[in-house]
């Protein structure tokens, strides 16, 4: 088992570490504050290679598999969790395509993604972890199927040039009747709601899509009738160990700011640092980081090399978001009362890091997850 990157990956994830200090440290604040999607920054990024990592060379990409994408993905949230989601969710709209897609569906729409934005929409109001309840319907017509329905959460909506839309082409056959659309923004009865309020990540917008009777073509269908479902937890099985890898970079960033704050900041004569009670915080960040970090390779190498990771990744994810969560708040009380202030990074880390416990897949539907597959006989695929 071997995590290490070849030369060429090297290369992408130095590039993006470069592009963070360069490019998202000085603006992510600003974003943050303003709740506004950062159109230069991704711009920078499509330009220098670091969007769409995961697309096949011939439509523009570089062919990256999980184990890269992670790597970058982490570099990237160690500057702002909120931006680093803006760049790399091309590569998550992407990886329908790439499991199910057509020749004519791939050339399209990766067309479409390395010049603008998609997104993935499965979430509804009344259907976020029980993904198989969702109401959006897709009924057969002469010419294709009308889809009619609302999903909300939906990241990049507002700035989304199409989306992959998942709806029951079979009510009465609960996720067996679930089926995945590629849905231009263009559609008539395609409408997208204002971006929905934040606690964190705020550059990254979302907001409420509703299909109000959208007639698709038959070639919108990505895949066949009623595998939409399993299309989707195929998709989470490689795009949680990129979630994954977001929350080692925040926790990464805590760490390190806490450890340059502890090593100014002086009390009772000496840098905190010295003392026990901060020493041992900085000790325990660090060595939390570490754990997720290769749980996230983990997961990451097994997608790469075919191998089932739907265990690794739910472990990877939960792992990391929780420890990404933690570490922030630990970084936060080593700045003290500085920590809660907004003119230091920490207290942003905090708020970032808490959506990584809930979206891709709460952390409490990642532990049903994990005790389905040590339960059902499978955990062996991932030793």
């Amino acid at each position: 088992m071997d995590f290490s990157l070849s030369t060429d990956d090297r290369a992408i994830q130095s590039l993006a570490h470069d592009f963070v200090r360069r490019e998202i440290v000085p603006v992510a604040a600003r974003h943050d504050l303003l709740a506004s999607f950062p159109h230069a920054v991704v711009a920078k990024a499509r330009e220098l290679g670091l969007m769409n990592l995961g697309l096949p060379p011939e439509y523009g990409g570089c062919g990256a598999g999980a184990l890269t994408v992670a790597a970058v993905a982490e570099e990237l949230a160690w500057g702002c969790a909120g931006i680093a989601a803006c760049i790399m969710l091309n590569d998550m709209v992407a990886l329908p395509l790439l499991l199910a897609g057509t020749s004519d569906q791939q050339a399209k729409y990766f067309d479409l993604l390395r010049g603008g934005v998609a997104a993935y929409a499965l979430t509804e109001p009344d259907a976020g972890s029980d993904a198989a309840a969702i109401g959006t319907l897709a009924t057969r017509t002469a010419r294709g199927y009308r889809l009619t329905g609302r999903k909300t959460w939906i990241s990049h909506a507002p700035e989304a040039g199409f989306f992959v839309v998942f709806a029951k082409t079979d009510p009465e056959a609960g996720s067996h009747g679930i089926s995945a659309f590629l849905v231009d923004r263009a559609f008539a009865g395609v409408s997208v709601g204002t971006p929905l309020p934040k606690m964190g990540q705020r550059a990254s917008s979302a907001a409420e899509l509703t299909l109000s009777d959208v007639e698709v073509p038959a070639e919108a269908l990505l895949g066949a009738e009623g595998e939409g479902f399993t299309l989707a937890m195929n998709v989470f099985d490689r795009s949680r160990s990129m979630v994954a890898a977001f929350g080692v970079g925040v926790a990464q960033r805590a760490l390190d700011e806490a450890v340059a704050y502890a090593d100014t900041r002086v009390a009772f004569g000496r840098p905190i640092k010295s003392h026990e009670g901060i020493g041992f915080k900085l000790a325990e960040i660090g060595m939390r980081t570490e754990a997720a970090r290769l749980l996230t390779q983990k997961a990451a190498w097994l997608a790469d090399a075919g191998r089932s990771s739907t265990l690794a990744a739910a472990y990877a994810k939960t792992f990391a978001a929780d420890t990404a969560m933690w570490a922030a708040v630990e970084a936060v009380q080593v700045f003290g009362g500085h920590g809660y202030s907004q003119d230091y990074p920490v207290e942003k880390l905090m708020r970032d890091a808490k959506l990584l416990q809930i979206y891709e897949g709460t952390n409490e539907i990642q532990r049903v997850v994990m005790a389905r597959e040590l339960t059902g006989g499978r955990a062996w695929q991932n030793r």
